[in-house]
């Protein structure tokens, strides 16, 4: 992706440059099934235009990839997704976007190195494509949230519910958002920050 302007003189678009006050930086993870909102929400809350790689599906995945759910979607993440967002003047986070198909899982383990904490997108339709995505973050003794997108006409559950039903234990955060939107995007980002630093305040005064 080339974010430069028409004057190859002119550099980066001023939008694209990092503010110089920022002093840290954070990896995050948007991990998830097929379909539920990845590529969605790193687009809607990245103040950069996003790198996306996504490709037209063809028949080559057609009885490999589960598309319950989503059988009008026509395209699909083959690599990853990228974004950047400033929380404020001195905090940026670097986001990274999985592939949802299970054909694509090796990738994973590159764009996990580094990651401080992943966000969980779930889709209440296909609850169970969840299960192995967080088994492996737990594996991999990964931080995470979970965030329910609010797809239109899907089911919608008490928090309390799906936490039970997604075995997630008592301290690990769960929110409904809204992927298509980016404050309700912000707002799981922040409630991931908040969820890292008390897990570093714990281990600290351990």
């Amino acid at each position: 992706m080339d974010f430069r302007s028409s004057d190859p003189q002119a550099g980066p678009r001023q939008a694209d440059i990092l503010p110089q006050t920022a002093a840290a930086a954070v990896k995050v993870v948007i991990v998830g099934g097929f379909g539920v909102g990845k590529t969605t929400m790193v687009g809607a809350v990245s103040e950069i235009k996003p790198l996306t790689t996504e490709e037209t599906m063809t028949k080559a995945g057609v009885g490999v990839d589960d598309t319950r759910g989503v059988a009008r979607k026509t395209t699909t993440t083959v690599a990853m997704d990228f974004g950047r967002i400033s929380i404020n003047q001195e905090l940026v986070l670097y986001l990274f976007g999985t592939p949802g198909q299970e054909r694509f899982w090796f990738l994973w383990r590159g764009l996990f190195e580094g990651a401080l904490g992943a966000v969980v997108l779930v889709d209440t339709r296909r609850l169970e494509i969840s299960f192995d995505v967080i088994g492996r973050l737990e594996e991999r003794g990964v931080p995470f949230v979970v965030a329910v997108n609010s797809f239109p006409g899907a089911p919608e559950h008490p928090l309390a519910e799906l936490r039970e039903a997604l075995d997630l234990p008592p301290d690990v955060p769960i929110l409904v958002c809204d992927a298509r939107r980016r404050d309700s995007s912000r707002d799981v980002l922040l409630t991931l920050m908040r969820y890292l630093y008390s897990q570093a305040a714990t281990q600290e005064a351990m």
